[in-house]
């Protein structure tokens, strides 16, 4: 997703970060909302440890 800056599959890593015990409804909420996603995400950067 970052490389390819495709944000397509963003419901797609709430449904995996909730299954690996996320809860966080801010994280799942914006992973699951309409965006925009760009390369930057805060949550992207959040699960790839980026600052």
């Amino acid at each position: 997703m970052y490389e390819s800056r495709d944000f397509a599959p963003m419901p797609v890593l709430a449904d995996a970060l909730e299954d690996a015990g996320c809860a966080d409804n801010d994280i799942l909420a914006h992973c699951r909302g309409d965006g925009p996603h760009v390369r930057g995400c805060w949550v992207v950067d959040l699960v790839l440890g980026k600052s």
